[in-house]
Parts: C-alpha cells; structure tokens; sequence
C-alpha cells in the first residue's frame, strides 16, 4: 500500500529560509522523476485534505512581483466526471459537427473518467501589468511541475495533460474561464496500477551550448 506523508507546516511570513537544501534524497527523486501514463492511474485518489497541502505546494512556485498569475479549478471525476463530459460533449459536437464520430463522442465523455481526481491549472495573468505576460504564463507552467512534484512526494501517480479541451473556447465557458485565462493544464492523480517504465530522454550534448562573446 503507499504510504501518504504529510507535508510540514508552512513558513510564517518573514521567518528566514535556509537558501538551500542539501539534499541526496531530493536528488535521487528529480534524478528519477516520472510522470506516470494516465492509462495506470486509477483508484483511491487523494481526499480534499492532501489536495489543499499539494496546491500549497504548487503555488510556491517563482512568481516575479508576486502577482499570483494563476489558479486551480479542482474535479472530482469520481462523483463529476459524468457531468463535466456531458458538457464537454455538447462543446465538442458544436465544434466538429458531422465529423465528430462515435470514437470521440466516447473519449470526450469519459475524458474525466480515467483518474479519481484532476486538478485543472489557469494561467491567469495581468495583461495589464509591466511584467511580461510570458513571464506570469511561465509561472503557471511552473506552478504545474511543482503540483506533479508535490503530489509524486505524498505518495500520489500523477500525469500533466491537456487534450483539445485546453485549446478550446466553448470549454474554457464549461471551466468558467475568464477573459485572458487559459488552461495550463490538466493534472491528473490517483494510484499507479503499476510502475512506469523508463521513457527515452533527451540527448543533452545536442541541446547544451555555451555562450561566446561575439568576434571571439
């Protein structure tokens, strides 16, 4: 059975913070980090409790003049599954007309179907605001790694997703997205059926180069 740590408490505001963390296990995790296919992930998935401690994990995330350009929509597929892809089926049948087909009728209404829980991640930034955009849309990037991370550490199998439903503007209606919002993305999370093979990872020597002064 997996075991299910609790995070610690959160720092108060001002207490000082060690500026690093030595650690070999912390090491031996990002050295290892999996995501896991969502076709594994099944049943239990975290309660409410483990949700608010691994979205207190998400959002310590690098925020340039803390604007918070992000946000979490949670989804209990278990008991909302079924409602949310009836919704998202009227969508996608608007979208695709004669050439949505019974395949993806099926996948659309059980998109929210295959793990216990997902959490939906909205980048939100100020458009208005003198910090670029791209900078508050890489914080809601950031925001979804440190939500796999902090969920992987308490014992929780989770996977990044975004499917069509994150490029589309009938179901940015269905998640209630506003104005300049857009789905970051979807993470899903439960328990592992089984352990997730390595994948192929990149060739560092082919996209590591080194910065030389111009003329040199």
């Amino acid at each position: 059975m997996n075991q299910h740590p609790v995070s610690p408490a959160p720092p108060t505001i001002g207490e000082e913070l060690p500026a690093t963390n030595p650690s070999a296990e912390m090491l031996a995790i990002l050295a290892r980090r999996r995501s896991t296919p969502i076709a594994l992930i099944g049943a239990p998935g975290p309660d409410r409790n483990a949700i608010t401690e691994i979205l207190r994990i998400a959002a310590r995330v690098p925020d340039h003049r803390k604007l918070e350009p992000w946000r979490f929509i949670i989804i209990d597929c278990e008991s909302k599954g079924d409602a949310l892809g009836a919704e998202l089926d009227k969508v996608r049948a608007e979208e695709l007309g004669a050439d949505y087909s019974d395949e993806e009728k099926l996948k659309t209404r059980t998109l929210f179907k295959r793990a216990p829980v997902a959490i939906g991640v909205v980048s939100s930034p100020d458009h208005a605001h003198k910090t670029p955009v791209w900078e508050q849309e890489l914080s809601a990037g950031a925001a979804c790694q440190n939500l796999l991370l902090g969920a992987n550490a308490m014992g929780w199998a989770g996977a990044w997703l975004t499917d069509w439903c994150s490029f589309s503007k009938g179901a940015d209606r269905v998640f209630g997205l506003g104005p300049g919002e857009r789905i970051a993305g979807f993470i899903h999370l439960g328990t592992a059926a089984h352990r997730p093979p390595e994948r192929q990872r990149p060739d560092l020597s082919s996209l590591i180069s080194e910065w030389t002064p111009f003329g040199a």
